[in-house]
Parts: C-alpha cells; sequence; structure tokens
C-alpha cells in the first residue's frame, strides 16, 4: 500500500529556507540549455501524471530528470564561472532539505506499519462492517474519520484505511462507492491540512519555520468547511439503504497494538518539543521515537513470539515504508532545485507574486495543485524566498493541501482510490461533484479570510 504518508513531514532560531540567501541563481533562464531542463522535467512529470496508465513508479522517472538537470546546472555554472564550491552550497543545501523530510517520513510510516500488522485498522475495519450502518451514516462516518486520521497518518493511508471499508460494504452498490470513494478523497486532504504531520506540505512549512507548530490549527475550521460543503450537496445523493448483513468475524487487536498507537503519539510529542524547545529539527524527535519502538519491538519479540512465527520485526516495517513516495521526493527536491539554481523559481515568482499578488497567487497554487503534485508545487513555492505574512503562509498551505481534491488524479489518494475501486470510482465520476468541491474550496478561502485574515 502506498504511503506518501504523512504523508510527507528545522531549526527555530533561523528559517531553513533562508539558506538560500547563500548562493544566488545563475540566472540562465532564456539559455538553451537551461530551456532544455525545463523540458526535461516536464516530460519526467507527464510520465508521473500517467502513472495510473503506464503502471512506471513515479520515482523512477523524476529521479532520472533530478540527475540530468544538474548536470546541465553545474555546466551553466562552469561557463558562469562560478565555482565549484558555490555551486556545491546550492546542492547540499537541497540535500538538507531532502534528509531531514526523508527521515521524519520514514518513521511515521515505520510506525503506520507497525500499527497496521498489530490489526489497529483491520479491526477498526471489521467493527465498522460489523455495526451495519445505512449507506448515509457510513457516508459520514467515514468521511469523519478519513477526515481527523489523516491529521496524524498521511491522506493517502487514511484513503486507503477507510477506503476498505467502503469497499467492504458497499460491494454490490457501485454508486455507493463511487460517491463515498470522492467523499474521502475530499476527506483525506482536508483532513491533512491543519496539522503539520498531516500532509508532505504542511510539514514543508513547518519545517521551513513560516509557521509554528500550533499556528496550523488555524486552519482546522476552513479545512471543516472545505470537506463539509461537498460532503452536505453529496449526502443526498447516497443511496437510502441497508447494505446486506455482514457475517464477519470480529478482528482481535495482537498484543502491543494499543501501546504502539500511544507512542506515536508520544513520537509526535516528542518531535514537536525538540523544536519549540530545544530549537533542534524536529526529525531528531522522530528518531528518538523510532528507537524506542525499535525497544519495544525487541521486548514484544522476545516475550510474545508464537512457535512458528517470526514475531515483531521492526526492520520489516521499515523495508515496507514507501520507498516509491520516498524516493519521488528526493527527485522533486533536486529537480525543483536544480531549476531554481539556474533561475526559474525568481521567474516564476515574479510572474505570478510580483504581478498577481499573493492572495491571488495562492489560490491559483490550489488551481494548480489539482493537475500537478503538491510537493513539486509547494517546494517551488517555498523556495521563491517570498515575503509573506502569517495570512498568506496558512493561505498557500490551505489551498495546495485541498486543491488536489478538485480532480480524482490530483492528489495521491484519488490516484490510489482509483486502482482500489475496480472502476467503480473513476476520474469522471469525481468530476462530477467537481463544482461542489470547488464551492467547498471557495467557501474555504472565505472562512479563513474571515477567522484569520
Amino acid at each position: 500500500m502506498v504511503r506518501s504518508l504523512l504523508v510527507l513531514l528545522g531549526v527555530l532560531l533561523l528559517p531553513e529556507i533562508a539558506m538560500a540567501a547563500e548562493f544566488e541563481s545563475l540566472g540562465l533562464t532564456g539559455t538553451q540549455r537551461g530551456i532544455y531542463t525545463v523540458l526535461i522535467f516536464i516530460i519526467a512529470y507527464g510520465f508521473v501524471m500517467t502513472e495510473e496508465f503506464t503502471h512506471l513508479r513515479k520515482s523512477k522517472p523524476v529521479i532520472l530528470a533530478a540527475g540530468i538537470i544538474w548536470a546541465h546546472a553545474a555546466v551553466l555554472a562552469a561557463q558562469a564561472g562560478v565555482s565549484a564550491e558555490d555551486m556545491h552550497k546550492a546542492f547540499e543545501y537541497n540535500l538538507k532539505e531532502y534528509a531531514e523530510l526523508m527521515l521524519f517520513l520514514l518513521v511515521a510510516m515505520t510506525y503506520i506499519n507497525s500499527m497496521s500488522e498489530r490489526n489497529v485498522f483491520e479491526a477498526l475495519r471489521s467493527w465498522l462492517v460489523r455495526k451495519q450502518f445505512g449507506y448515509r451514516k457510513l457516508f459520514l462516518i467515514t468521511g469523519v474519520i478519513t477526515f481527523f486520521l489523516s491529521s496524524v497518518a498521511d491522506n493517502l493511508t487514511a484513503a486507503l484505511l477507510v477506503g476498505a471499508v467502503v469497499m467492504a460494504v458497499g460491494a454490490d452498490n457501485p454508486k455507493f462507492v463511487s460517491i463515498g470513494f470522492v467523499n474521502l478523497v475530499v476527506a483525506a486532504n482536508a483532513g491533512g491540512a491543519f496539522c503539520p504531520f498531516g500532509d508532505i506540505t504542511t510539514l514543508m512549512v513547518w519545517q521551513a519555520e513560516y509557521a509554528e507548530f500550533f499556528d496550523f490549527f488555524k486552519l482546522f475550521i476552513p479545512s471543516l468547511v472545505n470537506y463539509a460543503v461537498p460532503a452536505a450537496v453529496m449526502y443526498f445523493a447516497v443511496p437510502d439503504e441497508q447494505p446486506k448483513e455482514s457475517s464477519e468475524a470480529a478482528v482481535q487487536l495482537k498484543t502491543g497494538a494499543i501501546t504502539i498507537c500511544l507512542m506515536f503519539l508520544g513520537t509526535i510529542a516528542t518531535a514537536v518539543s525538540f523544536k519549540q524547545v530545544l530549537h533542534l529539527p524536529p526529525f531528531m524527535g522522530m528518531m528518538v521515537g523510532l528507537s524506542v519502538l525499535m525497544l519495544y519491538g525487541y521486548f514484544l519479540k522476545v516475550n510474545y513470539r508464537v512457535e512458528g512465527e517470526e514475531g515483531f520485526n521492526v526492520f520489516n516495517k521499515v523495508r515496507h515504508a514507501e520507498w516509491d513516495t520516498l524516493l519521488f521526493f528526493f527527485g522533486v527536491v533536486f529537480s525543483v532545485g536544480g531549476l531554481g539554481y539556474i533561475g526559474y523559481l525568481e521567474l516564476l515568482s515574479s510572474a505570478m507574486y510580483e504581478t498577481l499578488g499573493a492572495t491571488t497567487a495562492n489560490i491559483l497554487v490550489g488551481l494548480i495543485s489539482a493537475i500537478v503534485d503538491n510537493i513539486p508545487v509547494m517546494f517551488a513555492v517555498l523556495n521563491m524566498n517570498l515575503d509573506m505574512d502569517l495570512y498568506q503562509w496558512l493561505l498557500v498551505t490551505l489551498t495546495a493541501g485541498v486543491g488536489g481534491s478538485l480532480l480524482s488524479v490530483g492528489s495521491a489518494a484519488g490516484v490510489a482510490l482509483m486502482g482500489q475501486s475496480d472502476h467503480k470510482y473513476t476520474f469522471f465520476s469525481h468530476l462530477k461533484w467537481t463544482p461542489a468541491i470547488a464551492g467547498g474550496y471557495v467557501a474555504s478561502i472565505v472562512v479563513h479570510y474571515l477567522i484569520n485574515g
């Protein structure tokens, strides 16, 4: 199962993005070699967007693009008389950005995999199926669970886990599965927007120190409105029927399941404390939490191992992390970073933010993220070194997070659910509800302005 988790999650004294000031871009956007790098990135991202049809993992083309872009950036730097040391500063800045986020996400993925292995999510799915809720009640319950679950697990993981419930109870009702999956995509993206742990984009803004940890909770009501508006419209289209009775047996939690859940919450608290109190990067707190999980895993393996089974092995959970997502993020960071070093982010910043203004540009970022994954979009915005206040940074965090709900291909959650739905949830079945989702998008921006503006 893909886990772009929690999907995808700085130091307090000096903003890390300010490190971009340590080097200057080359300003060679009009050169033939510079234009060639943009073309390479567009081609690579074309393969990313068609992953559903080509089955080519999204990490492969962007890593290749990153290598080609930086090779050309190095040649351009040499031609411009830039020293190798100065070029390395730009390169190492991207490496530092990636390393911190990668380690953070790896720990989060390991915890999610551990909870999954201990039957935490399967037990929740089994309970919902056995309760025999009506379709409309189940529509509301799954949406609310996904909204809150995606604030601690990533939006993709939350959508897939709750999607299994929708598929189980709606096996004989394609209409419910279709509309239920649209509901999950909107709920997952909205829930990930108000917590630094809910989405890679919010995590990037937090680690770049444009907003403090608790600042993001100012987006709770706008995010809730973003989900509630389309959910209210879709609710009346949900079949007012009862699913067939299920004879499924209850799934029992394995030993240590609840303890690992509490440890995950403790790890999140540790990461926040490391940043807010000790002024250390939050990934260090996450790594401390990983060490605690490893020690507890050893305890489980020694004391509760069933004969004939391997027992709890934390390194299996690390191995099963979504490496395609982590490596895709590597390709994105270095591709966008290379284009920024050549000078394209300054060009884009001038075209969008200086010409249109911050508010219009930030709303446009959300519309762009309906087509292009929000990770490269947000990373590009962060590296433009923009001078915006907290309201504007929260606005772009909100729009980049929820804009992907407008189209089924606009977020990893939508793409994954299309693959899981057995053709019951498609691009066009989602497009049918885009006007209602757009209404939620506009309403969330208005509410953000009224509350935080």
